[in-house]
């Protein structure tokens, strides 16, 4: 079951020192000669639980990774970037990463201008006390940001 928690307008993660960092939006032109960073999922990974959204579209430059921490070291590191909301932690990335809006080219592709983000759960499989105080705590923090 999927338990949509907000919406979003799609975001680029890119370095606070990346050339395009000064400017206000960006499109997928624009970061064409950079390194796009994605999520492998493993192994056994589905084509259609992508974390990110344009994850389908052909790039000239696509580096997979399998933990945050090494992508954000790439986005820093290459003048990489990846597409996701514009939720970004400053206390677990650092001040390095900015999140600048994504323009969507409509000719181009035809995804949502938006993300729905939420959580999917198991139908008739209750979470644990551990995963409801996880949902609790992203349902706290997700309201105190809308302030």
């Amino acid at each position: 079951m999927f338990e949509e928690l907000f919406v979003a307008k799609p975001h680029v993660f890119i370095c606070s020192n990346h050339p395009l960092a000064g400017r206000e939006a960006l499109d997928l032109k624009d970061l064409e000669e950079y390194p796009y960073l994605s999520f492998e999922q493993g192994e056994y990974n589905s084509f259609y639980f992508s974390e990110e959204i344009l994850s389908t579209l052909d790039r000239n430059k696509n580096i997979k990774v399998r933990d945050r921490a090494t992508l954000f070291n790439l986005v820093i590191g290459l003048n990489g970037y990846t597409v996701s909301s514009d939720v970004i932690s400053k206390k677990l990335n650092g001040e390095n990463s900015v999140a600048k809006p994504l323009q969507i080219d409509k000719e181009l592709c035809t995804v949502p201008e938006y993300m729905r983000v939420g959580i999917i759960t198991q139908k008739n499989m209750p979470l644990s006390r551990y995963g409801q105080a996880y949902v609790e705590a992203l349902k706290k923090h997700i309201d105190t940001n809308d302030e």
